[in-house]
């Protein structure tokens, strides 16, 4: 069992044989032939197929498809109905109502939480006592207009005076991958 799912299946920069490129990985135990759909194949099925295996794991290296890129994985199932989806192990997604995912280099993202580590390697936290507040950000709070939704940065401040004010002391977000309809 591997406890780091994350580092085996979705888009993973790398290089084979000195080219560069994106090795893809999906879990589809069900589907007959799955293809990455990108700009650089012009979204078309059936050209950057992956390998499949015998644990339904579907993975192949696509060459030139590197950071910011966007994708999804064309799924074709036993009946040959064509699906489009989003990587449920993408590390960055286009917004609504685009519904991509992005490759992105993890090793760019620069953290910002030293102080809320140093505040917790300092506190005995495990004796503390907690209540949670269970959010789903799409839901918890729209624009005015209607036509889209906030993302993290325009909810951020808004949920944490709220949580404070109704005395929660952590949040946990509800399903924040894609869904129908949204």
């Amino acid at each position: 069992m591997h406890c780091v799912m994350y580092d085996h299946l979705g888009a993973h920069l790398c290089e084979h044989n000195g080219t560069a490129g994106t090795r893809f990985a999906v879990w589809a135990p069900n589907a007959k032939r799955v293809t990455v759909l990108c700009d650089q194949n012009g979204w078309r099925h059936g050209i950057d197929d992956l390998w499949g295996s015998d644990h339904g794991i579907w993975s192949g290296f696509i060459p030139g498809i590197g950071h910011g890129s966007a994708y999804k994985y064309g799924i074709e199932t036993q009946t040959g109905h064509l699906l489009e989806k989003a990587d449920p192990y993408a590390f960055f997604s286009e917004l609504p109502p685009k519904t991509a995912s992005i490759v992105y280099d993890l090793s760019r993202y620069q953290w910002q939480d030293e102080s809320w580590l140093n505040y917790r390697r300092n506190t005995d936290w495990m004796s503390q006592p907690i209540s949670i507040y269970e959010v789903h950000l799409g839901s918890w709070k729209r624009p005015r207009d209607g036509r889209r939704y906030f993302n993290y940065k325009e909810l951020a401040q808004d949920l944490l005076s709220y949580v404070r004010e109704m005395g929660y002391t952590h949040i946990e977000l509800m399903p924040i991958t894609e869904h129908p309809f949204d």
